[in-house]
């Protein structure tokens, strides 16, 4: 499998990228990233490219791919609702739609989050934005597009968080963290799960096309 990754320079998109480079039934990943990393792998490539609203200049290396993995996308704090919407559902969307005109049989996995909304009316901003997007994306005629919402997720040593109030949340929880999961296991996963369930998603559908915590964790 050839896989598309954006956003590996966070969390999640590193967790990813980590279980895409071990597992061997992934042969190459493309990582689109806005600045070199250093990162380097022997089935890595990464694509500088600083325009994720326009992929005109790139399209010729975004041809005959499997699956693309969106990771990307920040944080709402301190963002009005405009603002939001324009870095996740349009960001999201230009790149959506340029793939799935390349690739049409690529399978297209994006990670919202837990508590996303669905009918893009509730209270909370981000759940609105996160579920309007994901609406649009299921409407693309990808050979398949499924929505991951992970719940609290745990980061394996050595990735890290690029937003500050999660990486001291996760720093002073990390104890805890164990025991939540046992307790909790339908509340909790961690990028090592979430990567494989990514990628096993991707091989082998799913029978739904929104994939919430427990749906992860079983993957």
């Amino acid at each position: 499998m050839k896989v598309i990754l954006f956003g590996a320079t966070g969390m999640v998109g590193q967790g990813v990228l980590r279980e895409c480079l071990l597992d061997p039934s992934v042969q190459h990943v493309l990582s689109i990233v806005c600045g070199p990393t250093g990162q380097q792998a022997a089935k890595l490539t990464e694509l500088v490219h600083k325009d994720f609203f326009d992929y005109s200049l790139i399209e010729s290396h975004l041809a005959s791919y499997d699956a693309c993995f969106f990771c990307a996308g920040p944080s709402s704090a301190g963002m009005s609702e405009e603002s939001y919407s324009h870095v996740i559902h349009d960001m999201t969307l230009a790149a959506a739609h340029s793939l799935v005109r390349l690739n049409p049989t690529m399978t297209f996995i994006y990670i919202s989050g837990a508590g996303t909304d669905s009918i893009e009316q509730g209270r909370t901003m981000w759940a609105r934005v996160k579920g309007k997007t994901e609406n649009a994306l299921l409407r693309l005629p990808f050979k398949a597009a499924y929505m991951f919402r992970p719940p609290g997720i745990p980061p394996l040593p050595g990735i890290k968080s690029r937003t500050a109030s999660y990486r001291i949340l996760y720093t002073t929880a990390k104890s805890v963290f164990p025991l939540l999961k046992l307790l909790l296991p339908n509340y909790i996963t961690t990028t090592e799960q979430l990567g494989r369930a990514i990628i096993r998603v991707a091989q082998n559908g799913s029978p739904r096309p929104i994939l919430e915590a427990r749906d992860i964790n079983k993957a």
